[in-house]
């Protein structure tokens, strides 16, 4: 019987030659990440103690002090402390620090591969699909059961295929298309459920683009978020020294589906997420102008070297609003050094942006750009919820970085097409 990404890949982990729908199988996991925040610290540690346990391979798991990093206060401070102290005490090598959020570095540093499986102690571990890798987000008790053991059941899920066909029309990028899918599924229209994107248009993204889609997939209740391996994600890896065919891992023509949903690109308009709920989507054709405090480019959402470069396009040789601030945090070390190298930071600073460390910190509100009562931000982040950012009077709309720089430029949120 013909298979999708999610029973071929999750059929390799458990040692069957085929999983259906709905069956449940203890798996091998190929990668654990944790990150500070929901790392070691949360139960884990203690839960390994109690079971007598060790970890089982230090070398497949990866370790990212990113949320709290830079520390912006000593409770923080610790917490990274913990963290870097338990990766050495426990010979997990694969420890990161001050080199950005967690699935931007997972994927820069070569550990995810086709076929994988991979969980993560962030919701956002989905973002691995990009890569047609089965990444998930699990919880601390969890990682706690991964660590002792290399495995966690799992029930197979069964999969919504989106399509997305035709070309984008200038200034309308991936978080465009997230935000549309998302709208149109609603916030747990996928729950439990893997979303696979496919079609001519997002074929043709590149990898920048495809994370954002994938990273996406969890607003709208997936369990993980899939692309099919293709002659991009071929060309991504051989940068890590990595090259064979992974072709085994997509979906099979006649495949069978939940639903399916189908999207003409050719039509699409930039696109925002009002608050307090990511699948709260309009036209930005359709808003009404809303004066903001701020504007944010970052994160392991709408922070990359695509998303920073085409928002500096928008903004040479123009200044932001008078009074309002624009914060811009590279999604890792390495895009901040190529946009350096490359000169978008110096665009983006001339324009009157101030570059942040490459961190979680602005996008749940801890630290580099909280918000205050009554201000309204627009970030290129994947959550507008209620305090998310902030304090709970706040406000966040979702866009992506053209229309993020757009609103910087003008004061107010518009459509980044019109400047």
């Amino acid at each position: 019987m013909s298979k999708t990404m999610s029973q071929k890949i999750l059929a390799k982990a458990a040692g069957q030659p085929s999983v259906n729908v709905d069956d449940i199988f203890w798996v091998n996991i190929d990668k654990a990440m944790m990150d500070d925040v929901l790392g070691p610290r949360i139960e884990i540690d203690d839960r390994l103690k109690e079971l007598g346990a060790t970890v089982w391979d230090p070398g497949r798991v990866v370790i990212i002090s990113d949320h709290y990093t830079p520390p912006a206060n000593e409770k923080q401070a610790n917490v990274v402390k913990f963290t870097r102290d338990w990766a050495k005490e426990n010979n997990c090598k694969n420890y990161y620090e001050f080199c950005g959020p967690c699935h931007q570095v997972m994927v820069e540093k070569g550990h995810v591969l086709p076929g994988e499986v991979i969980v993560g102690t962030d919701s956002h571990s989905c973002t691995y699909g990009a890569l047609a890798s089965f990444g998930t987000g699990i919880g601390s008790t969890e990682m706690a059961g991964v660590l002792a053991t290399g495995q966690t059941w799992m029930r197979i899920p069964s999969t919504v295929k989106i399509e997305w066909n035709n070309s984008l029309a200038p200034l309308v990028m991936a978080k465009d298309i997230s935000l549309r899918t998302i709208k149109e599924i609603g916030h747990s229209g996928a729950t439990y459920q893997t979303i696979e994107y496919c079609g001519s248009t997002v074929s043709n993204l590149n990898m920048d683009e495809r994370l954002c889609l994938t990273n996406m997939a969890v607003e709208a209740g997936a369990k993980a978020g899939l692309i099919g391996y293709d002659s991009v994600t071929a060309e991504y890896l051989r940068a890590f020294g990595v090259t064979g065919d992974f072709s085994w891992v997509n979906s099979d023509p006649d495949a069978e589906y939940s639903s399916v949903y189908a999207f003409d690109s050719s039509s699409l308009v930039p696109q925002v997420s009002c608050p307090y709920e990511v699948d709260n989507v309009i036209d930005l054709t359709e808003m009404e102008p809303v004066v903001i405090d701020q504007a944010y480019i970052g994160s392991c959402t709408g922070g990359r070297y695509t998303d920073l470069f085409l928002a500096a396009q928008l903004l040479k040789g123009k200044k932001i609003a008078k009074g309002l601030r624009l914060l811009v945090s590279p999604a890792s070390r390495e895009i901040y050094n190529r946009c350096l190298k490359d000169g978008v930071l110096d665009i983006l600073a001339d324009a009157g942006a101030v570059i942040l460390a490459s961190s979680c910190g602005a996008c749940l509100g801890i630290h580099s750009g909280a918000l205050a009562d009554d201000e309204i931000c627009i970030s290129t982040t994947n959550r507008n919820f209620l305090g998310r950012m902030g304090s709970k009077k706040s406000k966040v709309y979702l866009a992506s970085s053209v229309s993020v720089a757009a609103a910087a430029i003008t004061g107010k949120i518009v459509d980044p097409r019109v400047i």
